[in-house]
């Protein structure tokens, strides 16, 4: 276990996830409806959260019905568009309205679950959400592993009183970084039609930077859910390793993965997190978590909490970017929290990276072939994309002894990371190498394999997954396209609570304003 973090406020794991809402909404700084509401806040774009709509429903200004409604309508005009480029591989409207319903009764008579009563969430095809099929994005999948119940994140969610929209267009099976998509139609960028989300989590983090939903839930095993949160301009958390239930997800025996939440802004991503957060009981026994704990940033001692943190940067790597502009954005905020807070930066050597992403690739690749070789048996693996079977032909080469050295490596790199961590508090880099790239037209019919593509978005995003830090990506801008940045801090083992505590300052000294994306739906009236 690792020492406790200052100025937190601690989470009961085995307590209800509305219980947990609860106080995290208690750790969040003051709500002032009149910002949103009256017409007083500054002339920018600004996406609704979370308690905006709360404050909406309890104020008859607006109810989940009326909210259901237009985000059918966006999904009518979504699906009549050509060529397809859908959020949602499985929608029902009819399903959607008897949620909505339900959560307007709930209202109506004084009781709603909690402070997520009546927000619209998306998940991620991998992940099972009754009564939708998870396909992963195949034509097939959902044929051969049925879904009978809510994965353990969606059913700490629907306690909480959480409208599922439906599941989220991914890459397909999460084996690839831009989130193409042949079979469905791929997920369009929000802030550029012609450019690509990110992937594996497209559709998730497409849905929620659309303004369509509040948040979403993704999966990350190498960046799935902050690659495509940085490529789309929103907030993607990915947790330590095992902090969150895997038990639900197609892939959810392996020690890279992990279920995490998408948002607009950073206390969208604390509260989602604190209604699904605990462990399985086997990685309570075998990781021995530290228990749960969120920034209390509703005290006065948050900023002295913050003022204390320091930040590791290893120069040379931070800017091995494809354009600059990614790296002067993300040095520009270093310099603010500095300023500001007194956040002090310290140059740190991260040692073996090529090693690290080498024993990266076999993890993943040997623990994905392990879990997807039974569905694929008699011959259905030719119903794959090529991008897929070129993966899993690559992992197939892999060997026993292949992996075996992938885990010492591993250990060998944990080692070198936890050494760092004596000296910093949060190791902080650019999200991704690039950002979002062009989809070739060619590639929309039958997918492609770009490896120096990949290579860019996956540059900064592999010691926590191999490592099981916990990693957040938050919004510092935009290059000089237009396209948005994505500022990724890393944390020690259960250190959420600080990289949480620092996004919120991150967000907050953001000078640039957010731009409406070219995509973006309203589903609330306001300023």
């Amino acid at each position: 276990m690792s020492e406790p973090e200052p100025g937190v406020v601690g989470l009961e794991e085995d307590g209800k996830p509305e219980d947990r809402v609860e106080l995290a909404l208690k750790c969040l700084p003051h709500y002032d409806a009149a910002t949103c509401w009256t017409g007083d806040s500054a002339p920018f774009f600004r996406y609704w959260k979370i308690r905006d709509y709360a404050y909406a429903y309890r104020s008859g200004l607006a109810n989940p019905s009326m909210v259901a409604e237009c985000i059918i309508s966006a999904m009518d005009e979504i699906s009549n568009k050509e060529p397809p480029t859908p959020l949602l591989i499985s929608f029902d409207a009819e399903e959607v309205r008897k949620q909505a319903a339900a959560s307007t009764q709930r209202f109506e008579e004084g009781n709603p679950l909690s402070i997520l009563d009546g927000i619209f969430m998306a998940i991620k095809d991998d992940i099972d959400c009754y009564p939708h099929p998870s396909k992963g994005a195949t034509t097939w999948f959902h044929e051969v592993r049925p879904v009978k119940k809510d994965a353990v994140c969606v059913s700490r969610l629907r306690r909480c009183g959480v409208i599922f929209v439906g599941k989220a267009n991914m890459h397909e099976l999460g084996l690839g970084t831009t989130g193409n998509n042949p079979n469905y139609g791929t997920t369009r960028n929000p802030h550029a039609y012609e450019r690509y989300t990110g992937g594996s989590s497209s559709g998730p983090a497409a849905i929620v930077a659309s303004g369509l939903c509040s948040a979403a839930l993704g999966t990350d095993g190498g960046g799935s859910i902050r690659i495509p949160s940085s490529l789309c301009g929103v907030v993607g958390l990915k947790t330590t390793y095992g902090r969150t239930d895997m038990r639900g997800a197609i892939c959810d025996a392996g020690t890279v993965e992990i279920i995490g939440p998408i948002a607009s802004n950073v206390e969208d991503v604390i509260l989602v997190y604190s209604a699904i957060l605990g462990s399985s009981p086997a990685d309570r026994i075998g990781l021995r978590p530290s228990p749960p704990c969120l920034p209390n940033l509703s005290s006065c001692g948050s900023s002295d909490a913050l003022g204390s943190l320091r930040l590791g940067k290893y120069t040379e790597w931070f800017n091995d970017v494809f354009s600059t502009d990614i790296s002067q954005k993300c040095d520009n905020i270093l310099g603010l929290l500095l300023e500001k807070h007194g956040c002090k930066t310290i140059d740190i050597v991260i040692p073996e990276l090529r090693e690290m992403r080498l024993a990266h690739l076999v993890s993943i690749g040997s623990e994905s072939l392990c879990a997807l070789t039974p569905d694929c048996e008699d011959g259905k693996d030719v119903k794959l994309t090529y991008d897929t079977r070129t993966n899993l032909a690559l992992f197939q080469s892999f060997t026993a002894s292949d992996y075996v050295a992938a885990q010492c490596l591993r250990r060998r790199v944990m080692y070198h990371h936890m050494e760092i961590f004596k000296k910093v508090d949060v190791i902080v880099t650019p999200t991704t190498g690039m950002t979002a790239p062009a989809i070739p037209p060619n590639a929309l019919k039958f997918g492609e394999t770009d490896l120096q593509v990949t290579g860019n978005l996956m540059r900064f995003i592999i010691a926590p997954n191999l490592l099981g830090f916990p990693a957040i990506s938050v919004p510092v801008g935009y290059d000089k396209q237009g396209l948005p940045i994505g500022l990724q801090l890393i944390g020690r083992p259960w250190g959420e609570a600080s990289i949480l505590r620092l996004a919120a300052a991150v967000e907050d000294l953001s000078a640039e304003p957010k731009k409406r994306p070219q995509t973006f739906y309203e589903t609330l009236k306001g300023n």
